[in-house]
């Protein structure tokens, strides 16, 4: 089998696994990793698989949005220019609100963000800047949310 056919082989076997399992992509080699077609299946079924992309894979919008769609908590492998990038970080944290802990500074002081995060769940106040934790409706939201978890 000449080269070029082999690893179009290689590749859209990956492609498969990926896409029924997101994970499979810390197995994969370097070139599959910074592979934009194979990282957007494997964040898309797997929004953790973001931590073994390449860096600008991590930087792409696209794929970014991905994967904190899948799992907000991806954000912690986002690069800064995405963890700074409003939209994305509000889709992160509306689904896991510890990914506020990930936001940029400017946006853990986001009052639309930091409440989409505290109404996730309230222990994410922690990660707010001090302003957004003396704000009155931020807090009452917290407790409400922490109230919602142990009850």
């Amino acid at each position: 089998m000449e080269s070029n056919a082999k690893n179009v082989v290689i590749r859209e076997f990956v492609l498969a696994a990926v896409t029924k399992s997101g994970g499979v992509l810390e197995y994969t080699p370097a070139e599959m990793r910074a592979d934009r077609e194979i990282v957007l299946a494997a964040v898309t079924e797997n929004g953790w698989a973001l931590k073994c992309a390449s860096p600008e894979l991590r930087a792409d919008r696209e794929i970014v949005l991905a994967a904190v769609t899948k799992n907000g908590g991806a954000l912690e492998y986002a690069s800064t220019e995405m963890q700074a990038d409003r939209e994305i970080v509000l889709v992160a944290v509306t689904e896991n609100g510890w990914a506020l802990e990930y936001a940029s500074a400017e946006l853990q002081a986001d009052r639309e963000i930091v409440l989409a995060a505290v109404t996730e769940n309230g222990w994410t106040l922690e990660f707010a800047s001090t302003e957004m934790q003396a704000d009155r409706e931020i807090v009452l939201a917290a407790t409400k949310s922490g109230l919602k978890l142990t009850a």
